[in-house]
């Protein structure tokens, strides 16, 4: 089938909630796509931050293969491998105390939200239900998490959103303080470096102070690491960057390398939150994406967590160097970068990456977005880079 053909299937039968790209994929090796009429594009995006490891790599079919051929689900009524050996690997590589296992990035969050309810309520009785969450967060896009997600652009065409959620400036310690000090929040839920909201990095000595105000407040910090974690700031969670020992931890995306996964971690204080029958699950930790994450974290060593910010790094630093004038600022961390532009609009730079080969994303108001598999090879990053400069130079 041809990219047209695949393209007129989508506009005849698929519902169109996505401003796709005008581009067909069909397969994928290392950290290049390719269209069915055979063109090459190099990734810069793995699937929005999920397909860790690229594409083709041999260990991780081999290890969905082989359990979907041994078992592939039986609910969470029964006992099975993979689930058991990647919840210790998860907590033992975190020093968190459980985790649960889900499907997605909002239905990590979602869970996360009903354990910080629920322990407030077990604790003080009715009136701390609140969660507070930043200015241009995204967490998102159930009814419950778009309300949380703290961009107004959001909080349209569903009405009524899930009560309970306030939104105070990112690194905004004095905001924070006064809403804690009105005595009904029973969480804090922040993502450490906001990805939709334009690839910015939370301010540390802020992360800290809100972390000690949350402790002080016996408020829950929850960590929305859906996009952050999973090594792809150069450490495994981006937590182990800030100096904070969070409550809770979301997780999702490069997880199981490109199978649907996701789940949150809980510490010392709210392990024991969530009793049987207060949260479930039908498909959450099945044993093939399972297989899947536990392949990604084997992979996912010291070494190669070292060697992502590396190229993190080298990539910033490249993109800074050519002091291009449609350039108003390169941030991030790790391969998770934002390169945000004065007057072009982002939308209009992605489409001309596409053209030349480079598949980019874009994020907030101004940025462009890149997400390259963690995997990538120090030539397809040259090769990316140099479809990037030509755009940037162009605008």
């Amino acid at each position: 089938m041809n990219s047209q053909q695949i393209k007129e299937l989508y506009a005849n039968y698929v519902m169109e909630t996505y401003a796709r790209f005008d581009v067909a994929l069909d397969r994928g090796e290392g950290a290049t796509l390719y269209s069915p009429e055979g063109k090459a594009y190099v990734d810069f995006t793995s699937g929005i931050g999920v397909c860790s490891l690229g594409y083709g790599d041999r260990g991780w079919a081999e290890a969905v293969m082989g359990q979907a051929l041994k078992l592939q689900h039986v609910s969470n009524l029964f006992y099975t491998e993979p689930g058991a050996c990647l919840a210790k690997a998860l907590v033992e590589r975190t020093g968190m105390s459980k985790v649960f296992f889900a499907n997605s990035g909002a239905e990590s969050n979602e869970g996360a939200i009903k354990l910080a309810r629920k322990y407030a309520r077990d604790k003080y009785g009715a009136g701390r239900e609140t969660i507070v969450t930043l200015v241009n967060s995204f967490h998102g896009r159930t009814i419950t998490t778009l309300a949380a997600t703290g961009q107004d652009v959001f909080h349209q065409h569903f009405f009524p959103f899930t009560e309970g959620f306030r939104h105070v400036p990112a690194n905004d310690y004095e905001a924070l303080k006064a809403e804690l000090a009105r005595g009904d929040v029973c969480a804090v839920m922040m993502e450490l470096v906001q990805g939709e909201g334009g690839v910015l990095p939370l301010d540390k000595e802020y992360v800290a102070k809100a972390a000690a105000l949350c402790r002080e407040k016996d408020v829950l910090l929850i960590c929305d690491e859906v996009q952050t974690g999973i090594g792809r700031t150069g450490t495994l969670f981006a937590f182990q960057q800030f100096d904070i020992e969070p409550d809770v931890v979301t997780f999702a995306k490069g997880i199981a390398g490109g199978l649907p996964f996701g789940g949150f971690l809980a510490g010392s204080r709210c392990e024991s939150v969530l009793t049987p029958g207060t949260h479930a699950t039908t498909f959450g930790g099945n044993p093939v994406c399972a297989a899947a994450a536990l392949y990604v974290l084997d992979t996912l060593t010291q070494e190669l967590l070292r060697d992502v910010a590396r190229k993190g790094a080298h990539i910033r630093a490249s993109i800074e160097s050519w002091s291009a004038s449609a350039v108003k600022q390169v941030r991030g961390m790790g391969l998770m970068i934002g390169v945000s532009l004065k007057d072009a609009k982002p939308a209009d730079a992605a489409a001309r990456c596409i053209e030349k080969g480079l598949l980019v994303l874009t994020a907030g108001s101004d940025a462009l977005r890149l997400l390259p598999p963690l995997t990538i090879s120090d030539e397809e990053i040259e090769k990316g880079l140099a479809i990037l400069k030509t755009v940037l130079g162009e605008l």
